[in-house]
Formats: structure tokens, sequence, C-alpha cells
């Protein structure tokens, strides 16, 4: 039987799928007019502010209330700055740091910037506790591995974001800090010792008014054995409506992803996750395409149809996309953000404004401005092992930067590394970037001839997790025991090389502010 109007307008009303291109595509806007409750823009769709400003104004003139969301957490995950790098750290740097203060005025900075350019939900912050150092997809995205540190943190980065009028969603209910599968390709398994403390900053978050949440596709056996979060009545709603209160919207992580997907395909997940107490639909990450919002449409009217949905839930659904929308529409805009108090840190605070002796480069010049760098400064950590001093470098080095493959959520253009700011601190600086493929014994020995009587720095990025990595750097500091390690992703030691720097990220502000540590800026 086929579905009825009013059906498939509900079904429209909970949807929020992405597009290609850099402007709306003619179905967009027709759905838009027809109810379409939401859109999510990913770096596919963003080459600068005037013109996502101008983008997100041709939504609204198809449906005023319209959430348009974006997966924006700083650091890694960056969607606005994917083709310069974040100028702000991500939420471990953050954590590191932890100055309450300074993450709230990071995130209404951010705020600031989605608001002026039409966003009205940001999928952040991450509220994972990363438990699990072999994490392949939170690690640095969460404030930490402390269940009260990140409570703390994520509550401070809620009161930012919505202080500008944009909706934050809390990120991967119930927790998915402590798994070590990536849920784009499989189902992560959370073990039940831990879910309280994963839990507390969901609570936390929701004490201070956090407009939205957002599910994770995992297994949580504690409270469903069979069923993941984003499908499971016991979790969305026993869990986070009942138990925790919840009442905000409840928005699913990208619904093609294998862990519910590839079970029930794109359009049965959807219907699955509505039954269970979502209200939004994420879909569009892998499958922008008008029939895939069309099949996800049909399949949960068809679900109603049928009896396997509720249209009361539906429409509750509905609603709550509305109300929310009707929020964001009628929020006001951001106030500057007030200019960060110069702060002591690990290091020694210098160059916070931007004209101190480490005030070069990036200082103020991205979106995020000096409250970024200065976060960035102040988040790194220096190990000096070497009996004879190796800092500052005075000469152009050689640069080795490792790069793993990534997970999804980081767009694989995203700019990082400690080369190119070292190459305008030290000119003549030359960098080579290895892959795994590429990282073999020849070719170290290679760099290495090339790198005789000039400073060596070897770039990784969560070296713990990649054995290849581990192998290039022994490989290396075998010939070159002075060899200066700049550690960008997960730090889980700092007993290599002869100086170790840890910065807790590997956004461009992180980059700037090793080198700036290398070179004795900072």
């Amino acid at each position: 039987m086929p579905n009825s109007a009013h059906l498939l307008r509900l079904a429209d009303a909970v949807l929020m799928p992405g597009f290609e291109g850099t402007t709306p595509p003619d179905w967009l806007r027709r759905r838009l007019g027809e109810g379409l409750g939401g859109v999510v823009l990913f770096s596919r769709n963003i080459t600068g502010p005037g013109q996502v400003s101008a983008l997100t104004a041709a939504l609204r003139a198809e449906n005023p209330a319209v959430l348009v969301g974006v997966d924006e957490e700083s650091g890694e995950v960056t969607r606005l700055e994917v083709s310069t790098g974040s100028s702000r750290p991500g939420g471990y740097a953050l954590g590191v740091v932890d100055d309450v203060d300074l993450t709230e005025t990071l995130a209404r900075d951010l705020g600031a910037q989605l608001a002026a350019a039409g966003i009205t939900i940001d999928f952040a912050p991450s509220a994972d506790v990363n438990s699990n150092p072999d994490n392949p997809v939170i690690g640095l995205r969460s404030f930490g591995a402390d269940p009260a540190l990140v409570a703390r943190h994520a509550r401070a980065f809620v009161r930012g974001i919505q202080s500008a009028g944009v909706a934050a969603c809390a990120k991967h209910f119930p927790g998915h800090g402590d798994t070590s599968v990536d849920s784009h390709h499989g189902v992560p398994v959370v073990a039940a010792g831990g879910i309280e403390d994963a839990l507390r900053p969901f609570r936390e978050v929701i004490d201070e008014g956090v407009k939205a949440v957002m599910t994770g596709h995992l297994l949580v056996p504690s409270f469903d054995g069979v069923l993941p979060a984003t499908l499971s009545p016991k979790i969305l709603t026993g869990l986070l409506r009942e138990e925790l209160g919840f009442d905000g919207l409840i928005v699913t992580d990208g619904i093609e992803m294998a862990a519910v997907a590839g079970t029930y395909g794109i359009g049965g997940a959807a219907a699955r996750a509505i039954a269970a107490g979502a209200d939004a639909i994420c879909v569009g990450g892998e499958h922008a395409d008008e029939a895939t919002a069309v099949e996800v449409r049909d399949a949960v009217a068809a679900a109603v149809t049928a009896g396997v949905l509720p249209e009361e839930r539906l429409a509750d659904a509905a609603r709550r996309v509305r109300e929310l929308g009707a929020w964001t529409a009628s929020s006001g805009s951001a106030t500057t953000p007030p200019s960060l108090s110069p702060d002591v840190h690990a290091l020694d605070g210098h160059g916070l404004d931007g004209h101190g002796p480490g005030g070069h480069g990036l200082g103020g010049h991205g979106p995020g401005g000096h409250t970024g760098l200065a976060a960035a400064r102040r988040a790194v950590r220096v190990t000096r092992r070497a009996a004879e001093p190796v800092l500052p470098l005075t000469a152009a080095p050689v640069v080795i930067e490792l790069a793993p493959e990534m997970n999804l959520a980081i767009d694989r253009n995203t700019p990082w590394g400690v080369g190119e700011p070292l190459s305008r601190l030290l000119p003549g600086t030359t960098v080579t970037r290895l892959t795994a493929a590429l990282a073999t014994g020849p070719a170290l020995e290679e760099l290495l001839r090339g790198a005789a009587g000039r400073p060596l720095v070897v770039a990784v990025r969560d070296a713990h997790r990649h054995p290849w990595q581990t192998q290039a750097l022994r490989h290396l500091l075998s010939a070159r025991p002075d060899t200066v390690v700049v550690e960008m992703g997960l730090p889980l030691r700092a007993d290599v090389g002869a100086v170790h720097i840890a910065t807790y990220g590997s956004a461009p502000v992180c980059g700037q502010a090793a080198a700036e540590v290398i070179t004795g800026r900072l």
C-alpha cells in the first residue's frame, strides 16, 4: 500500500540528509519546501565563510526553521576550516590545560563563527570518556580519560556554544570512549564495568541544558545485549529519556554506518531508530543523493503503515525537530568573546596575546584568533631526555612526518604537521611525509643520509596504535639519538627522542605551538 502524503511529510520532518555541492540542489530545495526538517553540511559543501552564509540563507529561504547541522568539534574534526585546518585545538588539548573558562571561551568563539555562517546545530562536544587508549575513532576528540574532567569541560563547551544561539549536541551516547572498534566499520561493544563512568558527562550536560544528544552505534550489553544504542528502546527511551530525564532532541550518528545499516539497511535502521526514541536521522556522509533521502523517508513512513513504528512516536519526533528549529531561529546572535588573560602554563605562557616571542604565524589569523593558539600553547608538554641541550634549534632541520590513515570522522584533506610552521620559522627546513607503505628501510636510510649535519625532527600521530610508526621511529632513533620527536596524537609514552614534545592535537595551532617550542620562541 502506498504511503500517504501525511506520513511522507512526517517522515521528511525527521530527516537531516547531506548533499553534494556548494549550493542547494533542486531536489533539496523542493524537499525543504515540502517539510524536510534538516540538513547536514560536510566539508564538500564548504569553501569559505561567505559561501556558507549564502548556502544556509538559501536553505532557510525554503524552510525558515530548518536545522542546519555540522560536525565542528575543533581540532581534528573540522568542517568549516577543513582547507586550512582548525584554528583551535581539540578536546584532549583543552582537557590537558584543564581550564574550564578557556574551554567555554573557545566554544563561545566557535559558536559565534557557526552562528554567523547560519549553522544552527553543532554536533559537538564529544562527551566520550576516552578510557581506552587504543580507541581508533575517539582519541583526541575526547576531553580525556577521567570522567569528572570530561564532564566539566563538556558542560563548559555546551555553555559556550549555546550562548551563541547554536544548539550543542553531546555525543556519542551512551559513550564511545571505552571501545576498540570504529562504528563506521563494525559494532563496538562497551564493557559493563565502565558504563557509569561513561554516562557521567552525559548526565552533567543534560543538567547543563544541552539541546541535543547524538546516539552512538554501540552495543551496551549491560542495558541491551542485542541492539546497538541507536536502535535500542531500552537505551534511548528507558535510559536517556526516562532515567536521565533528557527532554531535548535525540539525533542519530550517520545512519549509513556499518554498525547499524550493515544489518538493517539504511532505511530499516532509520525506522528502527525513530521507533527506539530517536528524533532526527543523520544521513548523507557517504550517500548524499536524493535516492538515499527518498529511501529513508519511504522506509520510515512504511514502518508506520506496517505497525512497526507508532505514528504517535513519529509525530513526537517531528515535534521535537520543529521545536529545536524554532529555538535556533529565534535565538540571538553571539557577542564577541573577551580576549584571554595571559596565564602561566607548563612552558611559560609567553606570547599569548600574539605579540610576544611566540606571537608569530597563526596568531589572530584564523577564525579562532588568539584564543585557539593560546590554548594550543598551554597544552604542549615537553620531556627533555638528552644530557646535552638539544633545543632550541637554530639551523633548518629535516622534518619527517609519519602519516597514518585516519578514521572517517577526520577529513583526509585536513592539513596537519609541524613541518610547515617550522619552515616559516626556520627557512630552509625540508619536510617529507611518509605513509605506512612508504616508510621502508631504504626510504628511511635515504632520509637519514640527507639529514647528515642537520637537526632531525620526527612527527607522529598515535604512534602506540601503529606498529609501523613505532618501527620507523626505532630505525631513525638508532641512527640519530638526538632526534626531536613530536607526538601529535595521544602520547602514550614520552621516553622516545632526545626531546619529546606532546601537542595533544594535530591542528595547525598545535603544530605552530610545537614549532615555537623547537625554535625557542615559547
